[in-house]
This record gives structure tokens, C-alpha cells and sequence, in this order.
């Protein structure tokens, strides 16, 4: 995946933010440290001031770019989903077994995520660890309907979209692909959970990825 997207800006909601981080050092440098200092000390002890004092910088600072924590933790996630997006569409392009490019897929959207040097500021893999550790907090919030409707959550579906379609050329008979697929994203960030924090009710570990038990999942629940 490297160098795929050195020239394609990831574009995210911007009812998300107040200034878009992306056209400034000083949000460029927000994103990236606002990853590591969540990863380090988890995002209910993370605020804006002390995210200010990692930079060096006024927390008043960062409210020009964000609302609020749960708005940066919503960005996170939209640019997090929105270059997994990227890695599906350039991955799987010139896949034309039907099964073998949703076998792709899944192992992208299932599988360990490494650093993309081409993005600097941003460490996927520090950022996929929040996903793992945030992501269903961030849905579970009393204001989910609302900021459903204003879009915040849509490079996500989109995800869920693409992977949709696969199944459904795989197999059009198949009746439940909108929940296998929901459930193929968000069960393989909760067995990266299990295996980094309860291995003992998980079989993924350091040798088993949950790729591995999502791809057999559908070699043999889509067979004709």
C-alpha cells in the first residue's frame, strides 16, 4: 500500500470539523499526536489540554480545528475508514475471480494494519489500535441518529457498501449480505480485541489472524 495514495487527499465530512486539519502544520501535527496520546493513555483520560501540552501549543488551538474530543475521535475514524476505502479500491481492481477479490477484501478489512510511510503524519497502525479500542464507543452514543443523517458516518458504510457488492457476486442469493458484512468489520475489530486482551475465549493470536477465520467463515457460508 505504500505510495498508493501519496497524491490523494483523504477527504472527510466537514460538518466533522471547524477548520479542516489538513491545510495547516499545526493540524497536521493535532492528528498526529492526538493518535499517539489516545494509544498511550486511552481516549477517557485524553483532553485538548493535555494534547496542547504535547504540542506546545494553547489548548484554545485546538478548538479551531475541533468541536470536542468525540469530533476528533469521529475524525479519526472517518480518515481511518476513508484510507481502508483507498486500499480496497487499488487492491482489488484487477481481481476478476469474484471470490478471490472478496477474499482480498476481507483480509484487508480483517487483517494486522502496518504503517503507510506515504502518510506522514498520520501511523495507521497506531490509529488502527484505537479503531480496535474506540470505534464501537464512538457509535454508541445517545447523538448517533443525529450525526448518522449529517453524514459523519458515511465513508464507513461505504466500506460496507463495496464489500456488499463482492458478496453479492459471489453469491445474489445469499439473503443477509448487509450483515455479514457489518458483522465481518466490526466482529474482526472485536477479535483483534479479544486476542490483545482475552485470548483465552478467542482462536486468533500472534499465528491466527482474524482474516484467517473470517475468510473461512465465507468460503463456506457463500457456497453454491
Amino acid at each position: 500500500m505504500d505510495g498508493y495514495i501519496t497524491n490523494i487527499k483523504i477527504q472527510v465530512n466537514p460538518k466533522i470539523y471547524v477548520k479542516d486539519p489538513e491545510t495547516s502544520v499545526l493540524g497536521k501535527k493535532i492528528i498526529q499526536q492526538s493518535i499517539i496520546l489516545i494509544d498511550e493513555i486511552g481516549f477517557e483520560e485524553f483532553t485538548f489540554k493535555k494534547l496542547g501540552e504535547k504540542i506546545g501549543s494553547n489548548e484554545s488551538s485546538i478548538y479551531r480545528y475541533f468541536e470536542n474530543k468525540h469530533k476528533l475521535l469521529v475524525y479519526l475514524s472517518s480518515w481511518y475508514w476513508a484510507w481502508m476505502e483507498y486500499r480496497l479500491v487499488f487492491s482489488t481492481a484487477n481481481i476478476e475471480n469474484k471470490l478471490e477479490k472478496l477474499k482480498k477484501a476481507i483480509s484487508i478489512v480483517t487483517g494486522t494494519i502496518h504503517d503507510d510511510h506515504s502518510t506522514e503524519h498520520v501511523n495507521e497502525s497506531i490509529l488502527n489500535k484505537i479503531i480496535i479500542e474506540e470505534f464501537a464507543k464512538m457509535l454508541h452514543t445517545k447523538h448517533v441518529d443525529k450525526e448518522n443523517k449529517e453524514g459523519f458516518f458515511l465513508i464507513y458504510k461505504q466500506v460496507n457498501y463495496r464489500i456488499e457488492k463482492m458478496i453479492n457476486d459471489v453469491n445474489p442469493d445469499y439473503p443477509f449480505a448487509k450483515s455479514l458484512v457489518s458483522s465481518i468489520i466490526e466482529g474482526s475489530l472485536h477479535q483483534h480485541f479479544l486476542k490483545n486482551h482475552l485470548k483465552t475465549i478467542t482462536n486468533c493470536n500472534d499465528e491466527v489472524n482474524p482474516s484467517s477465520f473470517y475468510i473461512h467463515l465465507i468460503e463456506n457460508l457463500l457456497k453454491q
